[in-house]
């Protein structure tokens, strides 16, 4: 402990943040300047991890939720050596490694994708569930903290609210989160937008909190051991900052506190560029160098965290050496490896709802995979994951060898927790709701994409056949949104997401396959309600030919020369089966039937397969329960997709199917109207 030194540390990552947006033109320098404090007495003195392995599964981790103040991270990691000074000098620029909000960089130190505010802490809670689910399995040697920052905006966007409740609810004391609380938001001060007390909400909700002086060290160093030894709930430690700690203006009058130094260089505000430099110890002719003081007790600090980390690891060995079995299993989890599943050996029902059928895929899974966490927003029972939740039991406060966590009602907290669980790594996430219900998940959804999270969505009540629950209950634009994402690529030129809407319940054992297996991106399956007429089995062996779903699509009838071709996914090809029937009795045609549960794949078969499942010189008529838009890029220009255009009603399903037109035999006629 040397307070000079640390306060000249501190001063340069303010410095540094000053610098980086200042060359930039663009970014939010005050905050980062107030968080240093913070930032430098953390990794000094508390962050365990291994500068020599980044991706060391049992570091700690530090998830920030305020991504506009990257600066912030980009700065203490530049003085822990994971950046070089170009990274820092080119912020912002196309090529740089140093985005203007963190993107998820682990061999830098960046755990998290942040930005949209809310969602970074949110992921810190999910990966806490994942540290202490799989402490339960190996032992309290397993013992590594989950840090979040956060700031005005994150404590105020809804999602805190079912962060704050669930980590409290479940006692996560490996979590500890700073509130960077300096009453200064973008375009206003806090007090023109709320007056609430949040210490008492995080109290209320079983945490512990303190609060402190944000700029004090020693404050800042009883806070942090205090949380760490903190065994029985999670801790807030509210840090009263000063926005653009350090500024001056050009005679050297400090300007601190103010609005404008939020969001815009200091050059553009009532302070002075320079000046703030000068006061902060740089020097002005090079900007982004680490002040030499600095450099040379880093180097002592990185190699402490390495002789520490080395400890660590010897203590691991040790266990290793006496729990052999249960080494290769953690291994095994870490490196995202399955174990032999047969989901052909699943037995399902005849002509059950495809929700009934992942049911009783999911009890499978719960007794063959030992690292997944399921978790629903208070529909267990609907949605049918409590085919999964009645092979274990709930997660809860001091018991974390269940694996099914109760979110309660709160579907974009659950499904961002999951990507928390998904970055912590050994553990497969699992989140289900409504299908209405996944716009309250879009946020969370996108960044999973972004992030290339090999989460896995349940969607159940995938149509306007929920019936009597009426229109704010069923799904018609919502699979036109989500197969947006397929046509979308990540960072890594990979189709961001997968929808997959199985026909029947062998289909859905093989969408279940394929959600396993894809470990690149997240997966969503779209499932019924209602029962579904099982397809017929021209070998007999109905799974073994719903696996041509692992192509996107392929044809469940096929006949030489056909006269139209019939595409849908998920309960409408029951209907097509239906409607072939009395096209091939009334008219004598010949149909091919198409299903197509993911276009997203189906597109990236060879174009001699996809011309075979739909030929471009046929006539192909689609049916979808949903907006037409989801089949008519498989269409063509030339086909005709019946679906729907307008909300659903409240009645049943039987008399919507005949209302809204998808019955076979309306279906029938459609097409003959179509062929005319």
């Amino acid at each position: 402990m040397n307070k000079e030194l640390d306060q000249l540390a501190a001063d340069n990552i303010r410095a540094l943040a000053v610098a980086m947006v200042e060359k930039a033109n663009s970014g939010h320098p005050g905050g980062p300047m107030g968080g240093a404090d913070y930032m430098h007495i953390l990794y000094s003195e508390f962050f365990n991890y291994d500068p020599s392995d980044m991706k060391w599964p049992f570091r700690d981790r530090f998830f920030m939720d305020a991504g506009h103040l990257s600066t912030l991270m980009y700065a203490q990691y530049y003085l822990l050596g994971n950046y070089e000074k170009d990274d820092v000098a080119n912020f912002r620029q196309w090529g740089s490694v140093t985005p203007g909000h963190p993107e998820v960089d682990v061999a830098r130190g960046i755990e998290n994708t942040s930005g949209p505010l809310g969602q970074g802490h949110t992921m810190g809670v999910g990966a806490a569930v994942a540290a202490n689910f799989l402490k339960a399995r190996f032992g309290d040697w397993m013992n590594h903290k989950i840090y979040g920052f956060i700031s005005d905006g994150g404590v105020q966007e809804e999602i805190s609210q079912g962060a704050g409740r669930i980590a409290g609810h479940l006692g996560l004391s490996n979590f500890i989160m700073f509130y960077d609380s300096n009453d200064v938001q973008l375009s206003s001060k806090t007090d023109e937008v709320t007056s609430e007390n949040t210490a008492m909400k995080y109290e209320a909700w079983g945490w512990k909190v303190v609060t402190i002086d944000g700029h004090d060290h020693d404050q800042i160093r009883k806070a942090l051991t205090d949380a760490n030894a903190e065994t029985e709930k999670p801790t807030l430690i509210i840090g009263q900052t000063i926005m653009g700690k350090g500024c001056v203006t050009a005679d050297g009058t400090p300007y601190e506190g103010y609005t404008e130094l939020h969001g815009k260089p200091i050059g553009d505000t009532g302070a002075d560029y320079e000046k703030t430099l000068l006061n902060l110890g740089a020097d002005v002719a090079n900007p982004f160098d680490i002040y030499s003081k600095v450099e040379e007790y880093y180097e002592g600090i990185i190699n402490k965290k390495k002789d520490e980390a080395q400890a660590k690891k010897r203590e691991i060995d040790a266990w290793r050496s006496e729990n052999a079995e249960l080494s290769a299993k953690l291994d095994g989890f870490l490196e995202g490896k399955l174990p032999e599943l047969d989901f052909s050996s699943v037995a399902q029902k005849e002509g059950q709802a495809t929700r009934a059928a992942s049911s009783n895929v999911l009890a499978y899974l719960a007794q063959n995979v030992e690292n997944m966490i399921v978790s629903s927003a208070d529909l267990s029972n609907s949605d049918k994951t409590d085919g999964f939740l009645k092979k274990t039991h709930i997660l809860k406060k001091g018991d974390f060898s269940g694996a099914f966590l109760q979110a309660g009602v709160a579907e974009l907290t659950m499904a961002t927790m999951a990507n928390g669980i998904a970055l912590h790594g050994g553990v497969m996430a699992v989140v289900a709701t409504f299908f209405v219900f996944s716009d309250y998940m879009k946020p969370a959804i996108r960044l999973s994409c972004i992030q290339e999270l090999p989460v896995k969505f349940v969607w159940t009540h995938d149509a306007f056949r929920v019936g009597e629950d009426g229109p704010t209950h069923q799904p018609i634009e919502q699979e036109a949104q989500i197969r947006l994402l397929e046509k979308l690529k990540n960072h890594s030129h990979e189709q961001s997401f997968v929808a997959l809407r199985p026909a029947d319940s062998q289909e859905t054992n093989v969408a279940w396959k394929m959600a396993m297996e894809n470990q690149k991106t997240p997966t969503g399956l779209i499932l019924s309600r209602q029962g579904i007429k099982d397809l017929p089995a021209k070998s007999g062996n109905r799974y073994q030919e719903a696996l041509g779903a692992e192509k996107g699509g392929y044809l469940i009838q096929e006949v030489a020369d056909p006269d139209v071709i019939l595409i849908a996914n998920g309960s409408e090809v029951a209907t097509l089966v239906a409607a072939t029937k009395l096209l091939e009795e009334k008219e004598g045609l010949k149909v091919n039937i198409a299903s197509i549960p993911s276009e997203g794949i189906f597109r990236q078969q060879s174009e001699a397969y996809q011309e075979k499942v739909i030929p471009p010189n046929k006539p192909v008529f689609g049916l979808t329960a949903g907006l037409p838009v989801n089949l008519e890029g498989l269409a063509g220009a030339n086909g005709k997709v019946f679906g729907l255009e307008h909300f659903g009603y409240s009645a049943p399903a039987t008399v919507l199917n005949e209302k809204f037109g998808f019955t076979g035999d309306q279906v029938y006629q459609q097409v003959i109207d179509f062929l005319k």
